[in-house]
């Protein structure tokens, strides 16, 4: 059985008086609850010191979240209407695949819910930015976040924009990759790589066979960070034919960052960045 009543006594904890939040709108929620890892990641961002009472269980690990540590200080969720529900909030974040079961409950039991599509393109981050901060009565927070992500952006940007650079690939569990179309694709040429999946596969994300990859030789490599124990989907990394390629210097781990589309997207960018700078000076 999960721990409801650890859980709420750790409110207390956490929430701290209504009095020390800093609110730009009147009337804003006073109790926040997020059920997904990417509503977690910008109300936590954004939220006012007791604003935000609980966030998902993914948020606290370390290989999902870029900000692990911090949503670590805060009660946990399972995403059951139940649990949610005993935490009495007046706003609940979610995402369009969240349980919809759950989200049917707490609608009816009166609880105001707001699903936040996700973001697919860097141009989308300050506008949900924008979003997060006009859902949490925090719009003078939220543009000071949208000001630093578009310097730094602008800061980081391959002249090129991936035409010419290092030819590179995202490899995850299954041979699972994204091409054109998807934000993981933009962070890569942005950098001033050239994406080979858009020559192997036609769609935005699918397989690509390992045959092909280590047909192809790219430059760099991009895996996920393994998750801690086993799983056939994983096996396909761990192929000596691909082990090669990492061990000559290709590999390159993408990382929380990568996740979620948040403004910590901007670190991932500058890592790949440094890596490219190292393939282009390498004799």
């Amino acid at each position: 059985m999960r721990p409801l009543r650890a859980l709420i006594l750790g409110l207390a904890l956490v929430a701290g008086p209504l009095g020390a939040q800093t609110l730009d709108v009147p009337g804003a929620p006073a109790r926040v609850v997020s059920m997904n890892l990417c509503t977690d990641q910008f109300a936590l961002m954004l939220a006012a010191p007791g604003q935000l009472i609980s966030v998902s269980h993914i948020s606290a690990n370390p290989v999902s979240s870029p900000m692990a540590d911090v949503a670590a200080r805060f009660p946990l969720n399972y995403g059951s209407a139940e649990e949610i529900y005993l935490l009495a909030p007046d706003l609940v974040l979610a995402d369009p695949w969240t349980d919809p079961a759950a989200l049917a409950m707490l609608r009816r039991l009166d609880i105001p819910v707001v699903q936040v599509q996700g973001v697919r393109h860097l141009s989308d981050i300050p506008d949900r930015l924008a979003q997060f901060g006009a859902l949490l009565g925090r719009d003078a927070a939220a543009q000071t976040l949208i000001r630093q992500f578009e310097t730094d952006l602008a800061a980081l940007t391959a002249p090129d924009g991936g035409g010419t650079g290092p030819r590179a690939v995202i490899y995850y569990p299954n041979g699972y990759s994204m091409g054109d179309g998807t934000l993981a694709h933009e962070v890569l040429t942005r950098a001033g790589f050239r994406n080979i999946a858009t020559e192997i596969t036609p769609s935005a994300t699918g397989q690509i066979a390992l045959e092909l990859l280590v047909m192809a030789a790219p430059d760099l490599i991009i895996r996920d960070r393994p998750f801690p124990g086993a799983s056939r989907a994983e096996e396909i990394l761990h192929h000596p034919a691909l082990q090669a390629l990492v061990a000559a210097g290709a590999g390159h781990e993408s990382g929380p960052d990568w996740a979620c589309g948040t403004p910590r997207v901007v670190a991932a960018l500058r890592a790949l960045v440094e890596t490219r700078q190292r393939i282009e000076a390498a004799p």
